[in-house]
């Protein structure tokens, strides 16, 4: 038996209700209570559950953009949550998340093609060298980048915004993308063509995946194993 890739465990974090005058604390929202799994390489790990129940939430612990009240998550064995600054900016190459919302998650003032090469440029790639491997991700998802390439998220559809931040989360090769309800938002004609990318491009590049949706379909299609989530618990 090999380590999991990637393991969560005792995963909990409770936001505040505040109230009042004085804006005190009222009451505690448990977003995410002392959840824990395994994710192995190459699998897909389905999450599911009705809205509200602390998938999202989870999506950002497992990649620390929101700090857990209690709980660990190590990655190939180092522990996430420790890392410092420098090496955290070295572990997100590897850790990446596509959002639910393709057209909040991309800066309205940048052409496409910026937005997929601006995670190089941050990580020291060249301007030159990083233009051209966002033009060559955007031709691998299936936008011509001659095209598309200099286009703004407004004049793309749903489902091209989609395949954007799908190539956004791939440049910078990562061995796991979470992905948080990535076709929620599309048609389900549009859905079809995105999960099938995905499942192409997990094929081709040797990824894992852990994604997360309320629809028992998309789960169903995509994954190996399913976790089950109610009220921030997993069931």
């Amino acid at each position: 038996m090999t380590a999991p890739l990637l393991r969560a465990r005792g995963l909990t974090k409770h936001f505040p209700l505040r109230g009042g005058l004085l804006g005190r604390t009222r009451a505690w929202v448990h977003a995410v209570d002392g959840v824990s799994f395994d994710v192995n390489a190459g699998e897909t790990l389905g999450i599911v559950g009705e809205s509200g129940c602390g998938k999202s939430t989870l999506a950002r612990l497992l990649l620390r953009l929101v700090d857990p009240d209690a709980g660990t998550v190590t990655f190939e064995g180092e522990d996430v949550l420790r890392a410092s600054p420098s090496r955290m900016k070295r572990l997100r190459r590897d850790l990446q998340l596509v959002f639910q919302d393709p057209y909040a998650s991309l800066n309205p003032r940048l052409p496409i093609e910026d937005a997929v090469a601006f995670s190089l440029l941050v990580h020291g790639t060249p301007r030159g060298e990083a233009r051209e491997r966002a033009r060559a991700l955007l031709g691998h998802v299936g936008l011509d980048p001659r095209m598309h390439g200099r286009r703004y998220a407004h004049e793309l559809s749903g489902g091209q915004r989609q395949r954007v931040n799908i190539a956004r989360a791939l440049v910078l090769d990562p061995r796991l993308l979470v992905l948080d309800e990535p076709v929620s938002a599309l048609d389900k004609s549009v859905q079809a063509q995105v999960l099938n990318l995905l499942q192409d491009l997990k094929a081709e590049r040797a990824l894992t995946y852990v994604l997360i949706s309320h629809d028992l379909n998309v789960i169903e299609y995509v994954s190996d194993r399913v976790l089950v989530m109610y009220l921030g618990e997993v069931v």
